[in-house]
């Protein structure tokens, strides 16, 4: 089972010397990702510590069982914590997503539904700020594209955590928001009260750390000027600052027109080409391996949703793992953790069972 174990408490042991060296902290990038690996396995050095430490003290109690019933009492106890301790470990083992403790860009856009689905994409929007506040994360918005009554018809924010471990990271937890959530309400434009449904699509990047991660030739980049034209005054909407960066080999598009300033909008328009060239790299790397990661819904086809909000019920449902719940006026709110639990450990018995079919 732990086959491995001494290569990884190896690797912590050689992570802790080189980050003791003040020659690798003057390569910010390089020594983040340092301590990000060093982080993930400290979790595995303390839990492979506890096992042994554990498994120490039960010889001991058997040794004394004979001796003292009270040993045997407690070497039942010690034989519980070990399971539980070795069940931890076994579940740190699973190999990692390397880009869990990466930031996000996470993207809502509109779909069916017309002004109802961008006012839905705008309390989605609220529910993941208020749930980053919950974890102490940041969140900056990008761009945003506003509807009539308020909502949104797309927007983008940037999501930073501050942890280093990568159990900890963003994308650790909101990697798995990706797709297209249904909504079963009341709209505010419904006189009649009938209830109808909509839809709004989120996708999400990992963040690129430094822009050197990827590489962008510029002869790869259609770049178009135009004008602003949302609300942003005067200085927006009468000169040519928005900017729309196309990458010719895969076609992604992007877009920025919040800034008043052409380069404000080109550089954003770059973070996030970046985000979303990472995740297309990640992909294709992927692929090559017979591996795929778990597809984000880039449509807003209601049949390939993957969680329904039920306004009339109070109920939030996850499509894909089965959690149900009556307390969506407090998921709204932020109360995201436990429906994003009940995907990490879906994901986990996934890992599991594939480390199972390789041993």
């Amino acid at each position: 089972m732990f086959e491995s174990i001494q290569s990884l408490l190896d690797e912590h042991a050689e992570l802790q010397e080189q980050l003791a060296d003040p020659a690798v902290h003057a390569d910010p990038g390089k020594a983040r990702r340092l301590g990000r690996r060093y982080a993930e396995l400290n979790g595995i050095v303390e839990a492979h510590r506890r096992v042994v430490g554990l498994g120490d003290d039960l010889e001991a109690a058997r040794e004394m069982a004979d001796e003292d019933p009270e040993f045997a009492a407690e070497a039942t106890e010690l034989e519980e914590q070990l399971t539980a301790a070795q069940e931890r470990l076994r579940r740190l083992l699973i190999p990692r997503d390397p880009d869990d403790g990466r930031n996000v860009i996470l993207e809502v856009k509109a779909g069916e539904g017309g002004d109802e689905s961008a006012l839905f994409a705008g309390d989605l929007l609220r529910m993941y700020t208020r749930y980053a506040e919950t974890k102490g994360w940041k969140t900056e918005i990008i761009s945003s594209n506003d509807s009539d009554l308020g909502g949104y018809k797309d927007v983008q924010v940037a999501i930073k955590g501050s942890s280093s471990d990568p159990g900890e990271g963003v994308w650790a937890h909101l990697k798995y928001e990706g797709g297209v959530h249904r909504v079963q309400r009341v709209p505010v434009t419904e006189s009649q009260g009938r209830i109808h449904t909509s839809a709004a699509g989120v996708l999400v990047f990992p963040e690129v750390d430094e822009p050197e991660e990827v590489t962008i030739s510029q002869n790869d980049l259609k770049i178009d000027v135009y004008r602003s034209s949302g609300p942003g005054g005067q200085s927006v909407n009468t000169t040519d600052s928005a900017v729309r960066i196309t990458h010719l080999p895969t076609g992604i598009v992007v877009a920025m027109q919040n800034e008043k300033s052409q380069l404000q909008n080109r550089e954003a328009a770059m973070r996030v080409l970046r985000a979303r060239l990472l995740a297309h790299q990640q992909e294709q790397l992927d692929a090559e391996a017979a591996e795929h990661r778990k597809s984000q819904v880039k449509t807003m086809d209601r049949s390939e949703r993957i969680r329904t909000y039920n306004f009339p019920e109070n109920r939030i449902a996850d499509h894909r793992t089965g959690y149900k719940a009556y307390n969506l006026d407090h998921v709204m709110g932020g109360d995201l953790e436990p429906v994003i639990r009940s995907a990490i450990a879906m994901d986990e018995e996934h890992r599991l069972a594939a480390l199972g079919q390789n041993s």
